[in-house]
C-alpha cells in the first residue's frame, strides 16, 4: 500500500480538513467583517477587549481567534492574540496596504454559487450557467471594481516601474478591462505626460473614473464603454494594459481581440498582460495554476495559460516577441509584448 503524501501512515485528516474548508473563508470573513483585525493592531489583545471593540460575544471572539491561530492569521501568546506580519500589513484597515475590501467580491455568491455542483462542471467543461461571468455587463464586474483595488496596488506599481513610466516619456495608454481603473492610474500618477483611454462596462467605468479623480489625474483619464471586442479603440497607442482578462476566453477569442488591439498600436508599442501563469507542469506555483479551476467554473472557456501559451497567442496575432516577468511577492506574472 502506498503512504499518504501528507504523512507515513494513511490519515482521514486531509480529507476532513479539505471538505471542512469552508470554514476557513468563512471564519476570514467574519473576523474581516467584525473589523477583528484592526482592534487587535490598536492593541485589544484578550477576548475581552476584542470583543468590546468588535461589539460581538466574548465567547464568539475567544473561539474565532482561537480557530484563526490554527489556520496562521493570528499568533497566540497565553491568552493574549497578535497579528501575523501578514495579518498587520494585509488585514489591519489603518494599513495603506489594507486587502480586507477583496472579500466582498472574492466571496460574493456571484462566484461561489459556480462551484456547487463540480461534478456537473467538470461534466461539461466549462460553467453550469449560461456565459457565466461574462455575460453582457454582469454586475459583479462592478463589485469587483469596488472592492479589489487594494490587490491590485502593489502589483500596479511594479507594472508602472517595469513600463518605464516614472521616466515621463510621453505616452498614450490603452488600458481593456480596466475595472477599477488601479493600473492605468498608477501609470498617470507616475508619469504626468500619460494619457489614459479605459475600456470596460460603463457602470465599471464610473468607478475607475471616481479612483482617477480622488488620485488627482481625472483630466488625463479618458473612458471607452462597451465590450473590448466592439468597441472603437482610436489609434497610435504606446502602451496596452491587458489585465487579468485574457483567462476568461479559449485561444482563438484572445487571439481575436490581440490582433485588434495590434491594429490600435503603435509600432513599437507594448502590451503588458497581467495573469495568473503557472509553470508548464500546469501544477504549480499553486495559486496560479490553481486559478484554472476558477475559470472552469466560472466561464464557458477560459484557463490560466502558461508563458508558452501566451507567447504563441501574441505570435499569432503578429507581435514580434514576448518577455516574463515576475512580480514578487504576489502570484502574478507579467507578460510584455513587443508591437
Amino acid at each position: 500500500m502506498s503512504s499518504s503524501p501528507h504523512s507515513q501512515q494513511p490519515s482521514p485528516a486531509h480529507f476532513f480538513d479539505t471538505l471542512n474548508a469552508y470554514q476557513r473563508t468563512q471564519a476570514l470573513k467574519g473576523a474581516i467583517e467584525l473589523d477583528l483585525f484592526t482592534a487587535i493592531g490598536e492593541g485589544k489583545t484578550s477576548a475581552k477587549a476584542i470583543a468590546a471593540r468588535c461589539q460581538a460575544s466574548e465567547r464568539g471572539i475567544r473561539i474565532l481567534c482561537d480557530y484563526l491561530v490554527i489556520i496562521e492569521f493570528l499568533v497566540k501568546d497565553a491568552k493574549q492574540y497578535r497579528l501575523t506580519p501578514d495579518s498587520a500589513m494585509f488585514l489591519d484597515r489603518r494599513s495603506p496596504a489594507y486587502m480586507g475590501t477583496a472579500q466582498r467580491f472574492l466571496t460574493s455568491p456571484s462566484l461561489v454559487d459556480e462551484f456547487t455542483d463540480m461534478a456537473g462542471v467538470v461534466r461539461k467543461g466549462g460553467t453550469l450557467g449560461g456565459h457565466g461571468t461574462m455575460e453582457p455587463e454582469h454586475p459583479i464586474w462592478v463589485e469587483f471594481a469596488r472592492a479589489m483595488a487594494p490587490l491590485m496596488a502593489m502589483p500596479a506599481q511594479q507594472m508602472a516601474a517595469i513600463l518605464g513610466a516614472p521616466q515621463g516619456k510621453p505616452s498614450k495608454v490603452l488600458d481593456i478591462a480596466a475595472g477599477h481603473g488601479t493600473f492605468g492610474i498608477t501609470i498617470a500618477k507616475q508619469n504626468p505626460h500619460a494619457t489614459i483611454y479605459a475600456v470596460d462596462w460603463p457602470k465599471v467605468l464610473e468607478v475607475a473614473t471616481e479612483n482617477a479623480q480622488k488620485a488627482g489625474v481625472g483630466g488625463r483619464h479618458h473612458t471607452i464603454p462597451g465590450s473590448a471586442f466592439d468597441v472603437d479603440f482610436g489609434s497610435g497607442y504606446d502602451i496596452v494594459l491587458l489585465t487579468n482578462f485574457l483567462h476568461h476566453f479559449d485561444p482563438p477569442t484572445c487571439e481575436l481581440l490581440l490582433r485588434k488591439i495590434r491594429a490600435a498600436a503603435a509600432p513599437g508599442a507594448r502590451v503588458a498582460t497581467l495573469e495568473f501563469v503557472p509553470d508548464e507542469d500546469r501544477i504549480s506555483p499553486p495559486t496560479a495554476a490553481a486559478f484554472s479551476l476558477i475559470m472552469l467554473a466560472s466561464t464557458e472557456h477560459g484557463d490560466a495559460y502558461t508563458f508558452a501559451e501566451f507567447e504563441q497567442m501574441f505570435k499569432n496575432a503578429g507581435f514580434s516577441r514576448s518577455e516574463l516577468h515576475e512580480l514578487p511577492p504576489g502570484p502574478g506574472r507579467l507578460v510584455i509584448s513587443y508591437n
